[in-house]
C-alpha cells in the first residue's frame, strides 16, 4: 500500500455505534510491508502487527490515534515483520507476542537480513510468547484464532477473528498472488497445502488483511488467484 489507511472492522458495533475495531494499515520500509495498528475505538486499547520497521513512523500514528498499545504481534519471522519489533517493544514497553518457534531460526538471523538488503539498525527480537496452532491471541481486545499456516517460512501464522469475518494473512495469501517460497525455509507445496487446508476453509465472506498490498476476501480470491484456480 503506498498510503496509510484507517479502516473499520466488520461485524455488528458496539451498543455506542462505534466499530468492533479500527484497523490503520502503514506501509513500512522500502518492502512496503502492511504494519498494522488494530484498536478499539470504544477503549482506545490496541495492538501493532508485524512492525516491519520505521519505528518513528509507527509510534507517530500511535501517538496520532491516542491508542495504548498493550502488545506487539508477530505473523512471522522474515525483516520485513520483524525487523523493528525489538525497537518497537522497548519504545512502547509491551510484550511480544508470535510468531510460531520454527521461525526462531529466522529471527536469530534477522541481522544477517539486514546486511543482505542493506538495511541498517536492526536486531533480533526475544518473543515473550511463541504461538502455536489452536491458540487464541488477544489483538484490540477481541480473541483471534491462531492458525499455523507454513510455507512461506517454517512457523508463520495467521489470526482469525469469527465473529467479524476477518483474517491477519500476513505473507500466506495475497490479493492475486501468495508468499514467495525462494527464501530460506520456504516450500511451495506446503503453502498451497496450507491455503487449502486453513484459510480457504474459512468461508469466502472472510476478509483479510495481507503483509503487502490491498485487502481481499477468501471468495474473491477462490474464484480469482492465479494459484488457487
Amino acid at each position: 500500500m503506498a498510503q496509510d489507511t484507517t479502516n473499520s472492522g466488520g461485524g455488528e458495533n458496539h451498543e455506542d455505534g462505534m466499530p468492533p475495531i479500527q484497523v490503520m494499515v502503514l506501509a513500512v520500509t522500502p518492502f512496503q510491508q502492511n504494519c498494522s495498528l488494530i484498536w478499539d475505538p470504544s477503549t482506545m486499547r490496541g495492538t501493532v502487527v508485524d512492525p516491519g520497521g520505521d519505528v518513528d513512523k509507527i509510534l507517530a500514528a500511535v501517538k496520532k490515534q491516542g491508542v495504548k498499545v498493550e502488545k506487539i504481534v508477530l505473523t512471522h519471522g522474515h525483516i520485513d515483520h520483524v525487523g523493528g519489533a525489538a525497537d518497537l517493544a522497548e519504545a512502547l514497553k509491551v510484550p511480544v507476542e508470535g510468531p510460531h518457534e520454527a521461525d526462531q531460526m529466522l529471527i536469530d538471523r534477522v541481522a544477517d537480513q539486514a546486511v543482505q538488503f542493506g538495511v541498517e539498525g536492526v536486531k533480533p527480537v526475544t518473543p515473550d510468547r511463541w504461538m502455536v496452532e489452536g491458540d487464541q491471541v488477544e489483538i484490540a481486545g477481541r480473541m483471534f484464532d491462531v492458525l499455523h499456516c507454513p510455507g512461506h517460512s517454517p512457523g508463520h501464522l495467521v489470526f482469525f477473528d469469527k465473529e467479524l469475518r476477518f483474517a491477519i494473512s500476513g505473507d500466506v495469501l495475497f490479493a492475486g498472488s501468495i508468499g514467495r517460497t525462494d527464501l530460506p525455509g520456504g516450500d511451495h507445496a506446503t503453502l498451497i497445502k496450507s491455503i487449502r487446508e486453513k484459510l480457504l476453509p474459512l468461508g469466502d465472506d472472510v476478509a483479510f488483511l495481507p503483509g503487502h498490498g490491498q485487502a481481499s476476501t477468501i471468495g474473491h480470491e477462490r474464484e480469482t488467484n492465479p494459484f488457487l484456480t
